[in-house]
């Protein structure tokens, strides 16, 4: 099922929804043996750097995420000479987040496309990646004294995984990211979550809103998983919403601390879910 551990392929990115935190109990209730992992919500990584499993089918709709994935696997060198070349400094960091607003941006190349990515999320406030409605970065710079923008041994570790092992990574819709599942195959599903106030809503990391449509769609790509025979974890907020609409399944309470919120108030420990559709056994 897995790969050797190697404890430095971990997030290159800071990502709002990351599953650092919650790695040991994904861990613990992923299935003992499948065959081919999906994620169809990848963002950070964090769960497929985890189980680095030997073949996946991995899928984010945030294309510039995608494209950084890409690099990594494809363009390590590249990317690596483009990191040195950044400054820690509020105008660099200005001038560089400004350029998806100019004609220019769509010349960039794929590895100065990802090396903007790193570095913005890197250097801007609270490592969030956010965009507006024109799909323009719109974070404020961080100001931290030495931030890790190159941080090699971690890419380079994440290269080598993705070069040593069948990791296939798409940027569509979930329902076709997991169109290809069979029985056996384990399906670990991260979408954005559903919110547990009308103010607590972050769905800026990418242009489409994820709402309660949105989550009923999402439920009935698990319900014919299930019919297929795979293996599917999902983590979402314990909203009543989310509870009801999977009821019919395995609910998990776990507890989660919340790191990125531009209020600090509301950055803390809340319960979250994870839907299974297998026993403890399997």
């Amino acid at each position: 099922m897995a790969v050797d551990d190697n404890q430095l392929v971990q997030p290159f990115l800071k990502w709002a929804g990351g599953k650092r935190q919650l790695i040991g109990e994904i861990r613990t209730h992923a299935p003992k043996r499948f065959n081919t992992y999906y994620e169809p919500f990848l963002g950070g990584g964090a769960v497929l750097f985890d189980l680095q499993p030997k073949k996946a089918i991995v899928n984010d709709i945030n294309n510039e995420l995608v494209n950084t994935y890409e690099v990594i696997r494809n363009h390590i060198g590249l990317l690596i000479e483009d990191l040195k070349k950044h400054k820690n400094e509020r105008a660099y960091f200005y001038t560089l987040r400004k350029l998806d607003r100019q004609p220019e941006y769509q010349a960039l190349s794929p590895v100065a496309r990802a090396s903007r990515m790193i570095y913005l999320n890197k250097t801007c406030y609270n490592g969030l990646f956010r965009v507006n409605g024109q799909g323009q970065f719109n974070v404020p710079y961080g100001d931290y004294k030495n931030p890790n923008f190159l941080d090699e041994s971690t890419l380079q570790a994440v290269h080598h995984f993705l070069v040593s092992n069948q990791i296939e990574i798409l940027n569509t819709d979930f329902a076709q990211a997991v169109a290809t599942a069979q029985k056996g195959d384990f399906v670990y599903i991260d979408p954005p979550y559903d919110p547990v106030s009308h103010t607590a809503s972050f769905t800026g990391y990418s242009l489409d809103g994820f709402g309660q449509k949105e989550q009923i769609r999402l439920k009935e790509i698990v319900d014919d998983l299930t019919r297929r025979g795979c293996y599917v974890l999902l983590s979402n907020s314990a909203t009543n919403f989310i509870k009801d609409l999977y009821s019919g399944y395995r609910i998990v309470i776990v507890e989660a601390k919340r790191a990125i919120n531009s209020n600090v108030s509301r950055r803390g420990k809340v319960d979250e879910v994870l839907v299974k559709n297998y026993g403890e056994d399997e």
